[in-house]
């Protein structure tokens, strides 16, 4: 689901005016300023930047929904001074991009839909694609590296360091037993291939949750009707973007036993390490599924 947001640009114009500096530039205390889209992303570059890099991601609250976010006068100061920004694209948080480009930024930036190679259109929740989350990991390594020269080699042993504990996730993914789901809406559409699980949700529900519009009758009957008879083994719920029309999924899932998978599109609360976060989810998976 696309996250369409307004813009702060009164605040905007006035950092832009006083923003530049050259690309081996680094923060006032010698870590290289970089700023994610959400923490998910921020995560990432934490992982591959370490005590090197300062991370400030704009949508980092585990109990809001990022569809609602509303930036801040001083996200724009923080574009404006960051020589790193990182974002999700596909169409999943444009509006970064449009308030990285109105505060005159001349940070290098990093497209995670772009770096996935997946066509237009695709689903746009790469961070659960693990192989486009160390390619990521990759460009974070190679920008931080033009950026700051001197821990190059560093950032190249994070990202490696990162890639084998990704690979683990994706060990531990594939083995989940086979099975048929249902999901509230395609977010962990990834991480379920990964996994081995058939997403079985009725095409017209997904459709019309990605735009945002209510389910037909019809198509809301059907996904209801594959948990209420145990055609499934699982509901995937995103727990962050609570409607009527998932409270009544995981409604019927509870009366008919059958397990609700939450999952999300932020690190939890006191999570700051997307592979704990994953590991996680996959467990909770691998729980419903067994």
């Amino acid at each position: 689901m696309k996250i369409a947001l307004p813009l702060a640009m009164t605040a905007i114009a006035l950092v832009a005016a006083g923003c530049g500096g050259g690309a081996d530039e680094a923060a006032a205390d010698g870590k290289v300023t970089v700023v994610a889209s959400t923490n998910v992303w921020g995560s990432v570059v934490a992982a591959v930047g370490g005590s090197s890099v300062s991370v400030r991601s704009l949508i980092d609250d585990p109990s809001a929904d990022p569809h609602s976010y509303e930036d801040k006068p001083e996200d724009a100061t923080l574009l404006a001074d960051a020589k790193l920004v990182v974002y999700n694209g596909g169409g999943y948080d444009d509006f970064f991009t449009k308030l990285a480009e109105a505060s005159g930024s001349s940070a290098k930036q990093i497209d995670a839909f772009a770096v996935s190679g997946y066509a237009d259109g695709e689903n746009e929740h790469v961070w659960y694609d693990f192989a486009t989350v160390k390619k990521v990991a990759g460009k974070v390594a190679d920008e931080l590296g033009a950026i700051d020269p001197g821990n190059k080699d560093t950032y190249e042993a994070n990202a490696k360091a990162f890639d084998g504990r990704i690979d683990e996730l994706a060990t531990k993914a594939e083995a989940i037993p086979d099975g048929k789901v249902v999901a509230t809406e395609p977010v962990a559409h990834y991480l379920l291939d990964t996994a081995g699980l058939t997403d079985v949700t009725p095409p017209a529900f997904s459709e019309a949750i990605e735009e945002e519009t209510d389910p037909p009758v019809a198509a809301l009957a059907d996904t209801s009707d594959l948990i209420m008879n145990k055609q499934v083994v699982a509901l995937v719920n995103n727990d962050q973007t609570e409607t009527s029309v998932t409270k009544q999924l995981t409604d019927a899932a509870g009366k008919a036993d059958v397990p609700v998978v939450n999952v999300s599109e932020t690190l939890p609360q006191g999570v700051t390490d997307y592979v704990e976060w994953m590991t996680d989810e996959i467990d909770g998976l691998a729980g419903a599924v067994s």
